[in-house]
């Protein structure tokens, strides 16, 4: 329990400022620092009688958001001003007015870009956080600093989310895991981007985050003692040759380290690379290509490397402005070591991203390459964003499919490079280079080898487009794109091919109702559209133009119609004349409304009538799971584990619908898993595999594969548990039979 002391707490606010001093490693002149304290009064100030839900002063929180803005991402006196006051306006009755007032325009313009947009409930399918999410990218492209302050923002509610309860941490870890970590990653803010991950991790999957932590600090001694004689050699080599350095080993995150683990199935001991060496060189800029590879020479003279491991980002830097060599080496004791060799230029741009770029931008033209890579990336969301057809929900789809991709690297016939990320088409390269060229493609010469629209490009191609003017897009394009760009663009000309035929469409489907009886209505249009899970009317025109909406259609819907479904007291198209009037609730409120009167957490396993959920077969959740509640239209609250990768997204966009929930004791109620078994084959394995489930346990199986090859085999059992424990306990028992090596749960 917190205890009030206002002078303790005083003292402790001004030794949080002076914190901010401390790490600044630019000279501050006495107006920045005079503007500082200015910002830092009114926080103080503004914030005065409100505390966290932990209990301590509300403005510990701007503090440590500045703190971490200067520390962690390297920016100055503007950052630091709009980090201190950054929720003055959202939470206080100072408005973006007084601060420009106050602190000038561009304070202001940042501040206004870092406020949440006010929550109007919507009833349609978008997302409070979506809209919010897009808002804030929209000012991006303007300055970047408003991203940056809100990394910074975010990464300190991530650190003291432990006083949040269950359900609001599961849906800001899902947020952050989702949409910030990888913007942390495009930005190159590696170190916060891996501190996100880790965090999320911690309340997505607390079990596996406990876990992995623990084995990285029972082996850090071991670790410790192998980096010191792996880098020995290295070390004094870089001295005899006059090298300026710093040799580094450090653990990979723990979200690193468990994606290997899932990835290969493997448990925490077999993942080799759990540390990399890093080698950082002082040496000038004109200098750093040649010593980087110099480096190389020195390591791989004492170890062997893996050729299929040499990663060059020196010579192109990735999208986000990283620059580094790496590579994985043989160690003596028959260990793969990744080794990465890097200038002190690079290390700080690959810490702090976007904002070290602005330190070294002067210092030659050729690192502008970059830079430029990141403004194009900036200015290519903010086209995006601007677009007037951008759904919020369709936005952070491709948005996101765009943040962690890999890139490649392809040419134009003139030996222009372009940087796509990876699996991109040959479509995808006719629209970055232009829309128009995209809507008219027809194919492609790639390295002077006939393609087809949906060809996967690969790193060094060489792309010549080929097009026609009787080409238009089509519904089947959007299989062959990966980038926003490019799906942006077949929207907007099947939109406007739609609105094309769209009044010839209309007279076809009115002679349809006509024919059936029914009345061409706004209201019967909107009820087809419905039914249809059609949005625009022009769509749904054109369909009929292209004779795909029929009588068939139309009878089906109609005589649907009869039946009430909960949509028809969200969309006033939906409303018949035989409908009986209801207030406009959302399926939200109809299912807190039944839970009203209930615990605050949904008890699986109760008899609750009128509230119906289900297990979803995503992952297959079974009691032991911690589990979440979604509320889904049309068939109730579906139950997640917490872990699931199709929560975790839907967490992030619909955090309104989440409903805490947790498996009633002592249910005996029977749930499907699945488990992947592997091992070496011997006789009677099937058999005694078969024993364990169904004599010793007791256990109904639903299918059993086994395939075996070459005195190996592997397969997959679906049988019926009670519980988390029950698993284990098979999964144990089945551990001791003779030649089994991996048993791991489907998710």
């Amino acid at each position: 329990m917190y205890i009030i002391d206002e002078e303790l707490e005083k003292k402790e606010i001004l030794k949080r400022y002076r914190n901010i001093f401390t790490v600044w490693r630019t000279n501050i002149s006495k107006e920045d620092k005079k503007l500082i304290r200015k910002a830092f009064n009114l926080a103080v100030t503004a914030h005065k009688d409100m505390r966290r839900r932990t209990g301590e002063p509300y403005i510990y929180h701007p503090l440590e958001v500045s703190y971490i803005a200067v520390q962690e991402i390297g920016l100055g006196t503007t950052s630091v001003i709009c980090a201190l006051l950054h929720d003055v306006v959202e939470d206080t009755d100072y408005t973006i007015a007084d601060i420009e007032a106050s602190f000038g325009s561009k304070v202001a313009q940042i501040i206004d870009g870092l406020t949440k947009i006010e929550e109007i409930f919507d009833h349609s399918s978008l997302s409070i956080q979506a809209e919010n999410f897009k808002k804030i990218l929209l000012t991006l492209s303007d300055d970047v600093r408003v991203i940056l302050i809100k990394l910074a923002d975010r990464l300190h509610n991530m650190r003291t989310l432990d006083a949040m309860p269950k359900d609001k941490q599961l849906k800001i870890a899902s947020e952050t895991i989702f949409l910030y970590a990888p913007l942390a990653h495009r930005l190159g803010l590696h170190a916060i981007k891996s501190e996100l991950e880790d965090l999320s991790l911690k309340y997505t999957e607390p079990a596996v985050y406990e876990s992995i932590t623990k084995k990285l600090k029972e082996s850090e001694t071991e670790r410790a003692r192998f980096i010191n004689k792996f880098i020995y050699p290295i070390k004094k080599t870089l001295s005899e040759k006059g090298f300026k350095y710093a040799v580094t080993g450090r653990s990979k995150s723990i979200f690193s380290i468990m994606g290997k683990m899932k990835k290969k199935e493997i448990p925490f001991e077999e993942v080799f690379d759990i540390f990399a060496i890093r080698i950082i060189i002082d040496t000038p800029i004109e200098n750093e290509k040649a010593d980087c590879w110099n480096v190389y020479t020195i390591v791989t003279d004492f170890y062997r490397p893996n050729p299929d491991r040499l990663r060059d980002w020196i010579s192109i830097p990735k999208g986000n402005g990283y620059e580094a060599l790496h590579t994985t080496v043989m160690s003596h004791s028959g260990k793969w070591v990744e080794v990465q060799i890097r200038t002190k230029r690079m290390d700080e741009i690959a810490e702090k991203g976007y904002a070290a770029h602005w330190k070294y931008k002067d210092i030659d033209v050729e690192n502008s390459k970059s830079e430029s890579g990141l403004d194009e990336w900036l200015n290519k969301i903010k086209e995006i964003i601007l677009n007037p057809e951008s759904n919020a929900l369709d936005f952070l789809d491709d948005f996101k499919l765009n943040l962690f991709a890999e890139e490649i690297f392809v040419f134009t016939p003139k030996g222009d490079m372009k940087a796509l990320p990876q699996n991109s088409t040959v479509l995808d390269f006719a629209y970055n280079i232009h829309s128009d060229i995209g809507n008219t493609c027809i194919g492609a010469k790639v390295n002077h080898k006939l393609v087809g629209l949906n060809y996967q490009l690969q790193s060094g191609d060489q792309v010549e487009i080929i097009t026609s003017s009787k080409q238009k897009p089509t519904n089947e394009w959007y299989g062959n794109v990966v980038t926003a760009k490019a799906k942006l663009k077949i929207k907007a000309a099947l939109k406007d091919e739609h609105k094309t035929h769209a009044d010839e469409g209309k007279i076809m489907l009115q002679k349809n109702f006509i024919q059936m009886g029914i009345e061409f209505s706004k209201t019967n249009i909107g009820i087809l559209k419905e039914y249809l899970g059609i949005q625009s009317s022009s769509h749904l025109f054109y369909l009929a133009f292209t004779n795909k909406i029929n009588n068939k259609d139309l009878k089906n819907c109609f005589q649907n119609e009869e039946k009430t479904k909960w949509t028809d007291y969200i969309n006033p198209f939906a409303i018949t004349k035989k409908a009986i009037y209801k207030p406009i609730v959302s399926l939200a409120d109809e299912i807190r409304g039944q839970i009203k009167n209930k615990p605050e957490t949904l008890m699986l396993g109760e008899n609750n009538e009128n509230l119906s959920y289900s297990t979803s077969i995503c992952c297959n959740p079974i009691p032991g799971d911690d589990v979440i509640g979604l509320i889904t239209p049309n068939e109730g609250i579906k139950i997640h584990r917490t872990n699931c990768q199709q929560a975790i997204q839907l967490m992030s966009k619909y955090g309104n619908r989440i409903v805490k929930a947790k498996w009633r004791e002592n249910e005996v109620i029977t749930f499907l898993t699945g488990l992947k078994i592997s091992g070496i084959d011997k006789k009677g394995i099937v058999k005694d595999i078969s024993r364990i489930i169904s004599e010793d346990l007791n256990l109904n199986i639903r299918s059993f594969n086994i395939q075996s090859s070459e005195g190996l085999f592997e397969g997959s059992i679906m049988v019926y548990v009670n519980d988390t424990k029950h698993l284990k306990d098979l999964m144990k028992k089945l551990r001791q039979i003779e030649g089994v090596q991996k048993i791991i749960r489907m998710s």
